[in-house]
């Protein structure tokens, strides 16, 4: 998404609705993880001053992302708004606000702001709904669920270490 300074200047009285679908397949080559997206829905309004452009996006789509259980894939829906700040001319970059852009040049690129937000959306990790849980065991190590290990921890307290049977008998002895 892409508007030339210029162009906008019609927009200066009323404002400028935005309602646009964007393909930001960059977020996927920034984010290994991200194995598809869809066309992303754009809507907001932007209102312009002399050297700057103030949006509200509300942003729509769909990530594909791998199951932290299985690895299979998992649809995750994005769906945020944000309000950031374009300047361009003597006063680009001189605010260290997070939410303001300088622009460089006649054109306002709104692609990569749009994908460091989505960027931002994603969860460490996602699981599926029907995703069953893997029980992994081996000779050295296994998996227990919170109630297996209070089973095992009460069976535990109640067996006595045969090489520690006689120290218990001398502790049940009285003088």
């Amino acid at each position: 998404m892409k508007w030339a300074i210029p162009q906008l200047s019609k927009y200066r009285q009323n404002g400028m609705p935005v309602d646009q679908y964007a393909q930001l397949d960059g977020v996927k080559s920034r984010n290994s993880e991200i194995r598809h997206i869809t066309p992303v829905h754009v809507e907001g309004f932007c209102t312009f001053g002399a050297e700057q452009m103030n949006c509200h996006f509300r942003v729509t789509g769909e990530l594909t992302l791998p199951c932290a259980r299985t690895w299979e894939d998992v649809t995750f829906p994005i769906d945020f708004e944000t309000d950031e700040i374009f300047r361009w001319g003597e006063m680009a970059g001189k605010d260290e606000n997070d939410n303001i852009h300088p622009v460089s040049g006649d054109v306002i690129d709104v692609t990569p702001v749009l994908e460091e937000l989505i960027l931002l959306e994603i969860p460490m990790q996602v699981y599926k709904e029907d995703a069953k849980v893997i029980q992994p065991k081996n000779d050295s190590w296994s998996f227990l669920t919170e109630d297996e290990l209070e089973q095992q921890s009460e069976k535990d307290e109640q067996k006595v270490d045969p090489r520690l049977a006689d120290l218990a008998k001398y502790f049940d002895q009285t003088d």
